[in-house]
């Protein structure tokens, strides 16, 4: 299956400012789109699950930028695939349609979401069986 339509991390170049500055994903080099928005995701309880839900049009990366955390990523099939992030020069890709959640959190960690729309309250399905029934109506 082409990459677009797969979770799949992407390799950034080290960053090496102090900041953290991601102007290098700005000018879409590694980005399958144009970035539209960018938020910030700080550390949770490490036994909670944060962001579970999907979105109909929207691409996502996901960066950790300090820390570490585990985004588990369902295509509608059950069976979660988990990425561990843990380094700011390797973004997860999440393509629309896509389920996914945040776990894991060490104390400290802090994640950065790049998406290609801006928020848009429609676009969200936070109920997993919402989103098995709306793959299934996609298919037909």
């Amino acid at each position: 299956m082409e990459k677009l339509f797969e979770p799949h991390l992407i390799e950034f170049p080290k960053i090496k400012d102090p900041r953290g500055n991601l102007s290098f994903a700005e000018g879409g080099q590694q980005l399958p789109f144009e970035i539209e928005r960018v938020y910030w995701t700080y550390d949770i309880p490490s036994w909670r699950e944060r962001h579970g839900r999907a979105l109909r049009t929207c691409a996502e990366v996901i960066i950790a930028t300090s820390g570490q955390c585990t985004v588990s990523v369902d295509n509608g099939n059950g069976i979660p695939r988990e990425f561990t992030l843990n380094r700011s020069n390797q973004g997860l890709y999440i393509p629309p349609m896509t389920w996914r959640s945040i776990s894991g959190f060490v104390t400290g960690s802090t994640c950065i979401t790049i998406a290609s729309k801006l928020y848009d309250e429609a676009d969200y399905i936070r109920d997993y069986q919402q989103f098995k029934s709306s793959l299934s109506d996609e298919l037909r």
